[in-house]
């Protein structure tokens, strides 16, 4: 993989948004798209996927100068949210509730976090 490939993932999306994405992308398995479009690009797209996902779930990997070389973006419902935990990114997923895990600010006397 180079250093400027996107991947998106998209769960339950409509069909033309699928369609759309395969103008500057390959599906590499269903719903799987890999590309190297331009930040430029790249930003539209995400506003267009981000405003037409509706119940579904997207996912972009993209290129980033963090640690760990790449940032993510999501969308959708029921969706796994980026959690910055001291500099790297993990993905929360959504509790049944349907909010995502935050880390919580207080912490038990025997170390547990509440």
């Amino acid at each position: 993989m180079s250093a400027g490939t996107t991947v998106i993932v998209l769960i339950a999306a409509p069909p033309g948004l699928r369609g759309h994405l395969t103008r500057w992308f390959v599906e590499v398995a269903a719903g799987v798209y890999v590309g190297n479009p331009n930040p430029r690009i790249r930003d539209r797209l995400w506003t267009l996927l981000a405003e037409r996902i509706h119940d579904g779930q997207a996912v972009m990997i993209e290129p980033a100068a963090t640690e760990q070389g790449w940032s993510t973006r999501t969308a959708g419902r029921d969706r796994w949210t980026p959690i910055d935990f001291d500099g790297l990114t993990l993905m929360a997923r959504p509790r049944q509730n349907g909010r995502p895990w935050r880390p919580a600010k207080e912490v038990k006397q025997n170390g547990v976090i509440r």
